[in-house]
């Protein structure tokens, strides 16, 4: 599984931060780890500067083998808030594509 972070030029991801990341998509996502082949994450701060309230956006877009990439996005007060809801509701898509798979 091929993980590429982007953001947009609001956030620079330092080293740190993207290897912690990195780390987080794989552990909650290992389970499903043998079905996608790629996940882009997208960081960006809807406001700008500006301040505001859940206006950091995830967008993480799936590849799965054999399959139409899905996507996920999720906002929160933190980029963390946002990475983890957009984790939680790929985690139900990607039960329910799999749980299809195995019926048929």
């Amino acid at each position: 599984m091929t993980i590429q972070l982007n953001a947009d030029k609001n956030l620079t991801i330092h080293s740190d931060y993207e290897a912690q990341m990195s780390e987080k998509l794989e552990n909650e996502l290992k389970r499903f780890s043998e079905h996608i082949t790629r996940l882009e994450v997208h960081l960006s701060d809807e406001n700008g500067s500006k301040e505001g309230q859940e206006d950091k956006k995830c967008l993480i877009e799936c590849r799965v083998e054999g399959k139409q990439p899905m996507a996920a996005t999720d906002f929160g007060n933190s980029y963390d808030q946002a990475l983890n809801g957009a984790v939680g509701k790929l985690k139900n898509a990607l039960t329910t594509m799999i749980g299809k798979l195995k019926e048929h």
